[in-house]
């Protein structure tokens, strides 16, 4: 990812992403997901959340139920 971007959460799971993302629009942050799940074997690999530097305190409290 490109500097000044923080990753937030990760999980393999497409649906809990989508949530973080929504969750986080929903508060007025920006958020990136990131697809690193292979293309032929998609149940290997993750997908990365990632906001800007300075909403990441926030985007962890926000999420910190999802992560559970």
């Amino acid at each position: 990812m490109e500097k000044g971007w923080k990753e937030v959460l990760v999980t393999s799971q497409e649906y809990k992403a989508e949530m973080a993302k929504s969750i986080l629009e929903k508060n007025g942050i920006k958020g990136v997901i990131l697809n690193q799940k292979d293309s032929t074997l998609l149940s290997f690999g993750e997908l990365a959340v990632y906001v800007e530097e300075h909403n990441e305190k926030k985007a962890l409290e926000l999420l910190k139920e999802l992560k559970n």
